[in-house]
């Protein structure tokens, strides 16, 4: 009975599958010495595939994915995710060939605190339409933008 229905693909194995092989992503990666870059590197009908690249010191604000779940995985260097714990944040270090899978209510926040360059991929499924942008403040998330796909990014 099982064989009737589309298995939906693990989402951090895709991500691990684009990072592996870089020379078949679209577009070079590049570093950008004013902002976090990043790229679409595919989409289809059930996810969409991002490269970001991270220098130290860059990094998102707290968000979410617009109600889209996910992974990401870490190609190369060390990222901090930080996601909301009680009244505060929580970090998780994730080293190169590490990675997460989020729902579609995760929020969280992504930096490169270390010293060296980051390269992560990133998969949604649905592909992003949105992503809200908070605060923190007395432990409760604030509302502070709702950005929106071909207008933010």
């Amino acid at each position: 009975m099982s064989a009737l229905f589309a298995t939906e693909p693990d989402l951090l194995a895709v991500a691990r599958g684009w990072a592996a092989d870089p020379t078949r992503w679209p577009v070079p990666l590049r570093f950008d010495p004013t902002s976090r870059w990043y790229a679409r590197l595919a989409a289809d009908d059930d996810h969409e595939v991002w490269a970001l690249s991270w220098l130290p010191g860059q990094g998102t604000d707290l968000h979410d994915h617009g109600g889209s779940s996910g992974a990401f995985l870490v190609a190369s260097g060390v990222l901090t995710e930080q996601t909301v714990s009680g009244a505060g944040l929580r970090p998780h270090l994730l080293a190169a060939g590490t990675g997460r899978r989020f729902g579609p209510r995760h929020v969280h926040m992504v930096t490169n605190r270390h010293s060296e360059p980051a390269v992560s991929v990133h998969v949604y499924r649905p592909a992003l339409r949105r992503m809200t942008r908070y605060h923190l403040e007395a432990g409760r998330l604030r509302v502070t933008e709702v950005a929106e796909a071909g207008v933010a990014w």
